[in-house]
């Protein structure tokens, strides 16, 4: 059945300027991190992404290990853009990213210039593109000189394999060090990923001053802290969540699901009730709220998932009393 997207798509979504850049990001982007692998049901992650773009999320977000097995993501994202998307790519923006293991031996992980080369002309070919909109380095390497990296980088953007360039977990010293080599090369960086949310603050310990003063956009991950910050572990862990089946690739440990964690969680679930929002909405807008953030990354394992998602658009706004009460609960 052929493919037609809403006509009133970008009707219903909020887009951010990524930085100083002359790019606009969806609000929320839609991540192929989890449930668009290979032991993934194929029609299933069709609809997220049909109902993803039907909604104004122009924005897919891919890696090279993205599976499971690594690889497949792209390879699933690719058969998909052919099938349904290929008449609206110049109104996406795809990213994908290189920096974890992918094949053995000394040159597939980190950030060589051989291994980044290599895994992007990959992921390419996995998906069918000419050009990623993004490409990010995935993690910083310390045994790698940042000079090596970042000018590999800058090379894939004057060879045409990408647009713009990002970089993802790195720490705010390194990130300003990469920053300043990039503007030197010429090839200024678009945007930072970090991992984000409620139970994981890093980023406000200096990482997104560091984003303001260079001009960088921020899209954070694991908004949700892999499905804690939902309706789905108020009482305990589910049989059939990811953190019960042990499914690795991301997944919430299970000894991370502690007391104290879930009291918590029962608590902001009930501020959340009184912004009404659920718990999931109310986490997205907490992030959202700063306008250093360009734009969070959704997960979903089924279409409603996003639309539920989307609703936390609608209430963006926190009280002092609000903020006051949350970072209680989160001390």
């Amino acid at each position: 059945m052929t493919y037609i997207p809403s006509e009133d798509r970008y009707d219903k979504m909020t887009y951010n300027r990524c930085g100083k850049s002359g790019l606009l990001l969806p609000a929320l982007s839609m991540g192929l991190w989890h449930n668009f692998g290979d032991i993934d049901d194929y029609e299933v992650a069709r609809d997220i992404l049909h109902t993803a773009f039907d909604n104004g999320i122009t924005h897919f977000d891919l890696a090279n290990n993205y599976g499971p097995p690594a690889g497949s993501a792209e390879s699933n994202f690719g058969k998909i853009l052919k099938q349904d998307f290929l008449a609206y790519r110049d109104e996406l923006i795809i990213s994908s990213k290189a920096g974890w293991g992918m094949w053995p031996g000394p040159y597939g992980d980190w950030g060589s210039k051989k291994y980044l080369v290599a895994s992007l002309d990959q992921s390419l070919k996995r998906m069918g593109l000419e050009y990623v909109d993004i490409f990010y380095h995935h993690r910083p390497d310390p045994k790698t000189p940042l000079e090596e990296t970042m000018a590999t980088l800058d090379l894939m953007v004057r060879q045409g394999k990408a647009l713009y360039i990002g970089i993802s977990s790195y720490e705010p010293a390194e990130a300003a060090q990469a920053f300043k080599i990039l503007k030197e090369l010429g090839t200024p960086c678009l945007i930072h990923q970090p991992k984000y949310s409620m139970f994981d603050r890093w980023v406000e310990d200096g990482l997104l001053d560091v984003l303001e003063e260079n001009g960088v956009g921020c899209i954070a991950f694991s908004p949700l802290a892999q499905g804690l910050l939902t309706n789905k572990y108020l009482h305990g862990i589910p049989k059939d969540s990811r953190a019960a089946s042990h499914r690795g690739n991301g997944a919430i440990e299970e000894d991370y699901l502690d007391d104290d964690k879930i009291e918590k969680v029962r608590k902001l679930n009930h501020i959340a009730k009184e912004r009404e929002q659920n718990l999931a909405q109310m986490a997205l807008s907490w992030i959202l709220k700063d306008q250093r953030i360009t734009s969070v990354i959704l997960g979903a394992s089924k279409s409603a998932q996003v639309l539920d998602s989307i609703k936390c658009l609608e209430n963006r706004h926190f009280s002092e009393t609000e903020l006051k009460e949350i970072n209680q609960i989160l001390s």
